[in-house]
């Protein structure tokens, strides 16, 4: 089962004071959906796999790339953290992310490092696919 998260809770995206205010607001809501970059998008994606918000992560995958559905969580994985390495983008319709997520499970630390690449479309930015990765360690 998820950490339950309230709104005034620090986001787990490391990035804004509370968690309504920072990727709460793009989870649900008027702006549901609407993040404004690919780092915000990517930092969304991140909170959404904390608190197993797999419509979300759903719904912002491009569906070119997108799998059939998510499986849930192993059980006792815990997220750790997120460090942004870098943002850029491409054109003003394309993106990269370069992060790192940690995670711990069954008492091992892991780093998952991955360059993903995003798409504006509709207005809306999306997740396409990891453009290189590194393996967890």
């Amino acid at each position: 089962m998820p950490p339950a998260i309230l709104p005034d809770s620090a986001c787990p995206c490391g990035r804004g004071p509370v968690y309504a205010e920072c990727c709460g607001r793009w989870h649900a809501g008027p702006l549901h959906l609407l993040a404004p970059d690919p780092e915000a998008l990517m930092r969304s994606r991140y909170c959404a796999f904390v608190l197993d918000l797999r419509g979300y992560l759903m719904d912002t995958w491009h569906p070119d790339h997108r799998p059939q559905g998510l499986d849930a969580p192993e059980a006792g994985l815990r997220w750790l953290g997120l460090e942004v390495k870098s943002t850029r983008l491409c054109g003003p319709d394309e993106g990269e992310v370069t992060f790192v997520a940690r995670s711990k499970l069954g008492g091992r630390a892991h780093r998952f490092t991955e360059r993903s690449g995003f798409v504006r479309e509709g207005g809306r930015w999306l997740y396409t696919r990891a453009l290189d990765e590194a393996a967890p360690g």
